[in-house]
């Protein structure tokens, strides 16, 4: 941790409060396929650019958290129709106050995340969890308890119940019943898997990169399935065991706890609480482990 990184995390924070926290994640999604394409191509011990899309904008600092904490801020305030909005940008609102709020979580998620990161790993390369996506998901924690009003996990409405919410509470409607579920958890599982077995580390990186940058035509209203913690678990799982249906398995698992994740914290609260950070930093810590206890080999699964 450094003076110069806190102050880079607060002026991220506040861009990425300004542009809004879907854009600022998609733009992470981007530069990680920037950095991948520099590693791969050009410099491979080039990792150091991953200090900025997994950094001072990554998702637990600007490149995400930060948008979703002055959202919920702003909406508390009556300056934003609702808190779960992670679509729009707040510079449009002219109100500063909403934009320090922003570039304060992002000095949050940076200190967070520098220390979850000390914990031991399970092994070398197996980190013990994703900190990232782990400090994601402290930050919206934060967030709900300080700016919303329905409690941590939300309030049900009349009519609906915590594990059938209405149709227009529901996270992603379009993505969210059991066949939808389970056919993009294997086809993004697969896919994910196949990058994790041919390039490693990079691959992983290139499969999370590739589904979020892909979000970006969800601004235009397009019904493009969020699959970044579909592919990412599986991709890992599929560079540690080199299986690609273990990574469709691992896919399909992350799919339905998406879900399941987002029934429980998102749907019935009133600020965005975010399914696919929590899955992958459950599913980093289940697969790594995994690995690091020589699972997939006790229990082999061939291609």
């Amino acid at each position: 941790m450094t003076v110069l990184g806190i102050i880079a995390a607060f002026g991220g924070g506040i861009f990425g409060a300004a542009i809004g926290a879907l854009p600022a994640f998609e733009m992470v999604g981007f530069l990680v396929m920037i950095g991948v394409a520099v590693q791969l191509g050009v410099a491979p011990e080039a990792t150091d650019f991953f200090g900025l899309p997994f950094g001072a904008f990554g998702p637990h600092v600007g490149g995400f958290a930060s948008g979703v904490a002055a959202a919920a801020y702003a909406a508390r305030r009556g300056k934003f129709d609702s808190g779960k909005n992670i679509l729009a940008g707040m510079m449009g609102l002219k109100a500063p106050d909403v934009l320090l709020v922003g570039g304060a979580f992002g000095i949050f998620g940076y200190i967070v995340q520098y220390y979850l990161a000390l914990v031991p790993a399970f092994g070398e390369g197996l980190a013990w969890t994703d900190t990232v996506a782990l400090t994601v998901v402290i930050s919206a924690i934060v967030t709900r308890l300080m700016f919303g009003k329905a409690g941590l996990f939300g309030t049900p409405k009349e009519g609906t119940t915590r594990w059938n919410p209405g149709e227009a509470d529901r996270w992603l409607p379009f993505q969210s019943t059991l066949g939808q579920l389970v056919v993009i958890g294997l086809g993004v599982g697969i896919f994910g898997g196949y990058l994790g077995d041919l390039y490693g580390g990079a691959g992983c990186f290139l499969a999370f990169g590739i589904s979020a940058a892909s979000l970006i035509f969800l601004q235009f209203g397009v019904s493009v399935p969020v699959t970044h913690h579909m592919a990412l678990p599986a991709a890992l799982a599929a560079a540690g065991s080199g299986s690609l249906l273990w990574a469709a398995v691992v896919g399909v698992l992350g799919a339905l706890l998406g879900e399941f994740f987002a029934r429980l914290f998102h749907d019935h609260g009133d600020t965005h609480f975010d399914p696919p950070a929590t899955t992958i930093a459950t599913l980093t810590l289940a697969v790594n482990f995994l690995l690091s206890i020589g699972f997939f080999d006790l229990v082999p699964l061939p291609y």
